[in-house]
């Protein structure tokens, strides 16, 4: 009898262990998981500002064409290199859930694409004093530079997110969660190696 309840306090006993250990471990999982969903939440919120950014630059191009087409219509070539470079930078969106480096790197380039086609326009104009003294034109122009501005400061903010979240997901013992949950590394915008050679916007 005094066996039996002995075998029986021990058993106890390890139950309540394994259960207090096994508790633990799932409390430990839920605030891993959660924290993880967080920084993902927050990295994909940066490159949705980001998105939003390069759209707003898209959007202003066609009236900066135009305007600029109505005193230097003989630049064709300059003015449909702007023209091509904004159609296939739209035409490459990247979805937040499959930000990989050979996704990013596309992106990048199409957008440093456009950013040289606009380089080259802005050069253009400086050889139109009418132009450059356009109400619409300067008012495009600081639009663009304020535009230009919120990239830089959206792809700075998106890259700090990124960092936080690859570092979480990263660390042990939260890989391990990582890696079955699915969260997988996201790609940083990185530093361009011919930014120095393209024709910046200046106005």
């Amino acid at each position: 009898m005094s066996n039996n309840a002995t075998k029986t306090g021990g058993l106890s006993k390890n139950t309540m262990i394994i259960g207090a250990v096994v508790a633990v471990l799932v409390l430990w999982g839920i605030s891993a998981y959660n924290g993880m969903v967080k920084v993902e939440e927050q990295a994909t919120t940066e490159w949705a500002k980001v998105q939003s950014a390069y759209q707003r630059r898209a959007d202003l191009i066609p009236n900066l064409v135009e305007v600029v087409k109505g005193y230097a219509s003989h630049e064709k070539e300059t003015l449909e290199g702007v023209v091509n470079a904004r159609a296939k930078a739209t035409s490459i969106n990247v979805n937040a859930d499959d930000l990989t480096p050979e996704k990013m790197q596309e992106f990048q380039a199409a957008q440093g694409e456009l950013s040289q086609a606009l380089g080259r326009l802005i050069a253009v104009s400086e050889a139109y004093p009418d132009l450059k003294a356009n109400e619409n034109f300067m008012d495009l122009q600081k639009q663009l530079e304020g535009t230009e501005n919120r990239i830089n400061e959206a792809r700075n903010s998106f890259n700090t997110a990124v960092q936080d979240y690859n570092l979480k997901i990263r660390r042990f013992p939260n890989t391990i969660l990582a890696g079955i949950f699915g969260f997988d590394k996201m790609a940083k915008f990185e530093a361009d190696a011919e930014a120095q050679k393209r024709p910046e916007i200046k106005f």
